[in-house]
């Protein structure tokens, strides 16, 4: 350990042992990242990437060249019909709401299969309580939910039985939010596609895969989900793409998309790139690599916080759906201090001291640890949760897995200093 960091020898010694422990689960993460990148690769090479891409446009941006050889490499690498990835989508949300206004039109029915959504979302949808101008329902779009099973699974039977021709939209998160469920596998999502498109034939499939991207071989959309959205300042982005987004799927439906995020009529051929486009293509290009580091950083921040005693959510041995771990803490105290310690691995802003405060979109105190190259990046090495039972913690990212397991090292010494576990 560099001297600079005060790391108690016990928790070092129980890391060390811990990383034992996991060498299996690291070989095949390491085997899934090494497939990932050689994916992404020939991307590039279909996609014909040259520098003459990276130069950015202004005004409307006709012509753009790197904007549509970018969307090419994302389709390529996500095994989609077209994609759309743009700097301007300004959050994982926005994609989302895009995608949602782009194909659902007044009076149509959208069922979402696997219970609440994200807390950002429910406004878009216009939940009760969470009614926002220009939501969905004020546009005349039914909203139906289905709660998962008791173990955080999805309802196959009930779906069986709930879902008609009625429904334009299956609507599926594949990630937990701010809840203990698991999260979804790609074989789960098809068995979804499987029964949707069996019962409404017509429907769409849509997947919010925001967590997700390059965490198996392949994407919800090789097992049938026809749409799918998620941001560049998660996985797709590499900790390198300074803000954007994508939708991917089927080629009507990304077009539906492209006149819902410009005009209808002008769709994806306005849209300058002001110079951001070699950070896009520099961040998809590291993308699988970092999504892999931030796999290795929560199977240790698993492994570590199980063997002090932690109840951790995928466990450490567990194949992994998304790059979220959870830590469950039991009390507020513990929570702030897992964040603060958090907060003392970041390369940016390991000075500050995160406190739980108010944010827009959410029904409770928020408490993020957050240095980020790029503001609110999570798959830079961050902690977020809500202040409320079971006060779980939500950890992700971590560009290079040596900085990340020193992030989740800094935690544990947190709480040992404020005598809130023993050794």
């Amino acid at each position: 350990m560099f001297p600079y960091f005060q790391i108690d020898q016990r928790l070092l010694e129980l890391a060390e042992k811990t990383e034992e422990n996991l060498v299996p689960r690291f070989q095949a993460i390491s085997v899934l990242q090494r497939y990932n990148q050689q994916k992404m690769l020939a991307a590039f090479q279909q996609a014909g990437v040259s520098e003459s891409h990276f130069a950015g446009s202004s005004g409307y941006g006709y012509d753009d060249r790197g904007r549509e050889t970018l969307d090419r490499v994302y389709a390529l690498a996500f095994g989609a019909e077209d994609a759309l990835a743009r700097w301007n989508f300004v959050s994982g949300t926005h994609a989302l709401t895009v995608a949602l206004f782009g194909v659902l039109r007044p009076g149509d029915a959208m069922l979402c299969v696997t219970g609440t959504p994200y807390d950002t979302l429910q406004g878009v949808i216009g939940l009760p309580g969470r009614e926002n101008p220009g939501s969905l329902a004020e546009f005349g779009i039914r909203y139906d939910q289905m709660e998962l099973l008791a173990d955080g699974s999805p309802d196959y039977v009930g779906m069986e039985q709930q879902i008609t021709p009625a429904y334009k939209m299956i609507y599926i998160q594949r990630s937990r939010g701010y809840t203990l469920r698991p999260s979804l596998f790609n074989e789960q999502i098809g068995r979804i596609a499987e029964i949707a498109k069996r019962k409404a034939p017509d429907c769409i499939v849509m997947v919010d895969n925001c967590y997700g991207e390059f965490v198996e071989n392949e994407e919800p959309l090789a097992f049938g989900a026809d749409l799918m959205a998620g941001s560049f300042i998660k996985n797709p982005g590499g900790g390198i793409s300074p803000t954007g987004g994508y939708i991917a799927g089927r080629k009507d439906l990304v077009e539906q998309c492209a006149y819902r995020l410009t005009t209808p009529g002008t769709g994806r051929e306005l849209g300058c790139t002001l110079g951001v486009s070699r950070e896009l293509f520099l961040g998809a290009f590291h993308a699988p690599f970092a999504t892999g580091e931030a796999l290795k950083t929560a199977t240790f921040a698993a492994g570590l916080f199980g063997n002090l005693g932690f109840a951790v959510t995928p466990r450490p041995g567990e194949p992994r759906a998304d790059i979220i771990q959870t830590v469950e803490l039991g009390n507020p105290e513990a929570l702030i201090a897992f964040c603060r310690g958090i907060q003392k691995g970041a390369a940016v802003d390991a000075f500050v001291t995160p406190e739980p405060s108010p944010m827009p979109g959410y029904d409770s105190d928020i408490i993020m640890a957050a240095g980020a190259f790029t503001l609110g990046s999570s798959i830079e090495l961050s902690a977020d949760a809500p202040l409320r039972p079971p006060y779980a913690v939500w950890m992700q990212g971590g560009l290079n897995y040596p900085s990340g397991q020193l992030g989740v090292l800094l935690a544990a010494q947190e709480l040992l200093d404020r005598g809130l576990i023993q050794l």
